[in-house]
């Protein structure tokens, strides 16, 4: 039971400052991080797991519309077709040329399974996918 309360109190915790100084996407991530964290190691693990959570939160927040509609609007040129599912958050093949996005250096883009994604360029991970 004190694990439970100490779990809960530390979700709460993250939770009130991450929205004092922080984005959707880190607050939910925290949030969940610890919560994961809490059930897996108790409340040492709500506070590893919420400091995780709220870097993988950080790191997918949805890139400004003005990119998404960018994106959306490019012909299809060179589409690429890898093995394994495109997922958010996962990283593409180096192999995978991904084309950068004017204005917003820090997006990039690819056609990866017949699927728009918007990728970013430093790491290759997925940050959004078009439908």
């Amino acid at each position: 039971m004190r694990k439970i309360i100490l779990a809960a109190t530390a979700v709460l915790t993250l939770a009130t400052i991450g929205t004092a100084s922080a984005q959707d996407g880190t607050v939910s991530g925290a949030a969940g991080g610890a919560v994961t964290g809490a059930i897996v190691g108790g409340p040492i693990g709500a506070a590893v797991g919420g400091i995780a959570g709220a870097a993988l939160g950080t790191a997918i927040d949805p890139p400004p519309r003005e990119v998404v509609t960018y994106v959306r609007e490019q012909p299809v040129a060179a589409p690429v077709v890898v093995e394994r599912k495109v997922v958010v958050g996962e990283p593409l093949p180096e192999t995978v040329v991904l084309t950068p996005v004017p204005q917003h250096r820090e997006y990039s883009y690819a056609i990866v399974n017949d699927q728009r994604v918007i990728v970013d360029p430093r790491t290759h991970t997925v940050v959004q996918i078009i439908e």
